[in-house]
């Protein structure tokens, strides 16, 4: 909120007087109106082997997060850029592998991710699209400069937070909005409906049919999917509620069968369909795969873009924009040594009481050391880790990322956030909802904004003009 001579930043003036001006008291009601809130309308997570707590609140911060036009221009445009980048790889590991041949990326980062699906070597999915929604996190180091932290391609989550947030702040500070100017996040429903809609495959309807494919009820994001099925207005369906004949799925309604022609898929690959993939699978569809490759069904994203999210390939996204686009990338990523290579393993071992060590295809906050703020005894763990499986890690430099005002115990304090923009990509081009999901590290000093890892969520305005 400020700058480093102690002066408010523009965008955050009238929120700053505002604050002043605010006795303790009514930051506190609000508080715990939002808390309230949230419990009527339903919005959990879940934490998968935490049996304290298998449903909760995710933290709720008042104070919202500020971004001018201008910087979200900047922003917009890199995260265009970049998803068009990733979408060109992904097409090209599975189908001419030009990158491969050129030296860029290693053949073993591709053929030996877990994400990577053989089942598509060749194949293309409708459109020619493979990251269809797209979750990038991004973190900021100072006034100019943003950072690419994760590319989320396979089935980000977050989107239904980000639009409760706005609609519980606009119910709880109608007198903030009326001094700002902010753009609104209220059509992103209508502009992924829009988007799936584009993504249908050619042979469907003119008014195609699209469902969102949910694991079920045990799902730690099922509040988020049956939020999400309701905005679009489509069915949430489960895989029972779906079958495959001659090479097409349909739905079963009370009405008889109704073709299905674009699936928004939760389900991760390998559940989706037991005849190609685990055979165990009671949340997949038996044929869908046979459905998906005579192109008669989309499904959103496609099958296989894991190979292009994991933490060994991030570090390549410079290179991959560079061979694809021609150009050099307008958002960073943060720099990264990859344990994979000698010389950057033994940086990492002489200096990991300094870095962040992460493991290749870890999620969610686990799975990683914050060197300054580790115990000696994970900082050995993690060396033994490194010494012998050092292709499953990448380390970075710890970044004085930004932080934002945060409404905690002792008042209003910084706290360290990242943002989650969610970009849209259908047949009829690029669609980006001013904002995004900020999580915020609700723990004093602490780099881990994820919810199970104890970080909360605050709402993101980016000034309209």
């Amino acid at each position: 909120m400020t700058l480093q001579d102690g002066s408010i930043r523009q965008a955050y003036g009238e929120l700053a007087d505002w604050i002043a001006a605010a006795p303790p008291d009514l930051l506190d009601y609000r508080v715990r109106e939002a808390e309230l809130l949230f419990r009527r309308i339903g919005i959990t997570f879940a934490v998968y082997g935490d049996q304290q707590a298998q449903e909760r609140l995710i933290p709720f911060d008042i104070i919202p997060r500020i971004l001018t036009a201008a910087e979200w221009k900047l922003l917009s445009e890199g995260l265009e850029q970049r998803v068009k980048a990733l979408n060109l790889y992904i097409a090209d590991v599975y189908g001419k592998r030009e990158i491969l041949k050129a030296g860029i990326v290693p053949h073993e980062l591709v053929f030996q991710n877990a994400a990577f699906r053989p089942e598509m070597a060749g194949k293309s999915p409708p459109h020619d699209l493979w990251v269809h929604i797209a979750g990038i996190d991004i973190v900021r180091v100072d006034a100019d400069t943003f950072y690419v932290l994760e590319d989320n391609a396979r089935t980000p989550s977050g989107v239904s937070y980000m639009l409760e947030n706005r609609e519980v702040m606009i119910r709880l500070f109608p007198e903030l909005f009326s001094r700002h100017r902010v753009a609104p996040v209220e059509k992103y429903p209508d502009e992924l409906l829009a988007t799936l809609r584009s993504l249908a495959p050619r042979s469907a309807p003119s008014d195609p049919a699209v469902v969102l494919l949910t694991p079920g009820v045990y799902n730690s994001a099922y509040y988020e999917h049956s939020f999400l099925a309701d905005k679009l207005g489509i069915e949430l369906v489960e895989g029972r509620d779906l079958f495959v004949r001659d090479e097409v799925v349909y739905m079963r309604t009370t009405e008889g069968p109704k073709r299905v022609d674009v699936i928004y898929r939760r389900v991760d690959d390998e559940w989706l369909d037991p005849l190609v993939f685990r055979p165990d699978s009671a949340l997949g569809v038996p044929g869908l795969m046979s459905a998906y490759h005579a192109g008669n069904v989309t499904l959103t994203n496609a099958i296989g873009t894991g190979v292009a999210d994991d933490k060994a390939i991030y570090s390549y996204m410079p290179d991959i924009i560079r061979f694809y686009l021609g150009a050099e990338p307008l958002l960073k990523n943060v720099p990264t040594y990859r344990c994979r290579e000698p010389e950057a393993l033994a940086y990492v071992l002489d200096h990991i009481e300094e870095l962040v060590v992460k493991e290749v295809h870890g999620s969610g906050g686990y799975g990683m050391l914050v060197g300054p703020h580790a115990t000696k005894e994970q900082v050995e763990l993690f060396r033994a880790k490194l010494r012998a499986s050092p292709g499953g890690f990448i380390a970075q430099p710890t970044l004085a990322l930004s932080t934002c005002p945060t409404y905690v115990d002792s008042g209003v304090s910084p706290r360290h956030v990242d943002l989650r923009p969610f970009v849209l990509t259908g047949s009829d081009g690029v669609r980006i909802v001013p904002g995004g999901l900020t999580r915020v590290a609700m723990k004093e000093g602490s780099l881990v904004v994820n919810s199970s890892q104890g970080g909360g969520t605050k709402d993101t305005w980016v000034l309209d003009g």
